[in-house]
């Protein structure tokens, strides 16, 4: 039996248990740094395995590593749980938790073969909250060679070298004026409400001179409190993506200057705090992509090119792409015609489909890992790699 064959068997013996996994977590849908069922129901499935299991890595209660075996290359496997505000798992992570676990667990045996070490990476917050680039920050990755996830969408595989994400930023906006009487005297008031249409206005004028690719996308979260008072204080939350992080500066610039010419006009005060760290585009490491893209067939799927090689999606998973060797390929739920961020992917995500999208996945990252780690000369090249980032 090849070490392929050896993986794709473990994933069929833990296939209930995979299955379960990802449907528990479905059914009890938790958002941004509040998944601690979630990390809890992961963390038991490893240890099941044979894990060494930390949680609360990295200062986040809902962050957690488990890990396997010993060697020079340390393969680094992201699982995240996190789910959407209203909509549940409509951005299929129980599937993507699932799958990475998956893929550990296969691996068991081929590290111990072949003397490499496995890494979970539970990471919360990918929605909103930059979880990857906290832990990346504060040491969670500093071990691992590559890191690796398969994230599901519709229908469609995409496995591209040059495919990539757009870098992203959010941020709050609070617009301060004056109160007064709405009826008796609103002259004495600065309606800081006023100055939030202002902006919007402006920003809405400023999109007929922005790049097809550039998105900017944002509401109104208190706006005032009775209509017989002038609003003393209004509070706005937005974000801006574009390709890249040179063109993202540029973009946030021009729109945060909205928001000051809503200031000036009105006579309010502004200010800008940034609600999470970045996100950065995704940079997919050639080889690892191609090998990965190089089992598809096995499975009966095929990538398809992303058009433009672009995606209007953000995720964290960017930022560790710009230090670590990474992949982030799209497994299709065949059949799925629903988009990402509805509830009807939400319901997709529990169906005979998803479940097949999220066994062929973990098998295609097992894969992958093994391809890595019995090729010399490979192997030599990303750890060299990895021993001159830590330098």
């Amino acid at each position: 039996m090849s070490l392929a064959t050896d993986t794709d068997a473990v994933v069929d013996e833990w296939q209930a248990r995979l299955i379960g996994l990802s449907h528990r977590l479905h059914a009890e849908p938790e958002v941004a740094f509040a998944e601690h069922a979630s990390a809890a129901k992961l963390a038991a499935l490893l240890r099941e395995a044979g894990f060494t299991v930390e949680t609360g890595v990295a200062g986040l209660p809902t962050a957690l590593t488990g890990t396997y075996g010993d060697g020079d290359l340390t393969i680094g496997l992201c699982a995240e749980y996190d789910a959407l505000p209203g909509i549940g798992h409509g951005c299929g992570h129980n599937l993507i938790c699932a799958s990475s676990a998956g893929a550990a667990i296969a691996l068991r045996s081929a590290a111990d073969r072949h003397g490499f070490r496995i890494k979970v990476l539970g990471t919360p917050a990918e929605e909103s909250g930059g979880g990857k680039q906290l832990m990346l920050e504060r040491g969670a990755f500093d071990d691992v060679t590559v890191a690796m996830m398969a994230h599901p969408g519709p229908a469609a595989d995409r496995a591209g070298a040059g495919d990539s994400t757009q870098a992203c930023t959010r941020f709050e906006v609070t617009f301060r004026g004056k109160p007064a009487h709405a009826a008796g005297a609103p002259w004495d008031g600065v309606n800081a409400a006023d100055a939030a249409v202002v902006a919007q206005v402006a920003i809405g004028l400023l999109r007929q001179q922005t790049l097809p690719h550039h998105r900017i996308a944002g509401f109104v979260r208190s706006g005032g409190d009775k209509t017989n008072i002038i609003p003393e204080k209004t509070i706005l939350e937005y974000e801006v993506r574009t390709p890249g992080s040179t063109e993202l500066t540029e973009l946030r610039r021009r729109v945060w200057a909205c928001f000051e010419a809503g200031a000036l006009a009105t006579g309010a005060t502004v200010e800008f705090r940034r609600t999470e760290p970045d996100y950065l585009d995704l940079r997919n490491d050639d080889w690892l992509i191609e090998t990965y893209a190089g089992h598809l067939q096995a499975f009966g799927r095929s990538a398809l090119p992303l058009p433009g090689g672009l995606t209007t999606a953000s995720t964290d998973m960017g930022n560790i792409s710009h230090v670590i060797p990474s992949i982030h390929p799209m497994i299709g739920l065949r059949g799925v015609v629903a988009m990402p961020h509805t509830h009807e992917f939400a319901a997709q995500a529990i169906t005979p489909a998803a479940d097949e999208a999220m066994l062929h996945a973990a098998k295609l990252l097992a894969r992958t890992a093994v391809d890595l780690a019995t090729d010399p000369s490979r192997r030599a090249f990303y750890t060299a790699h990895h021993r001159n980032r830590s330098h």
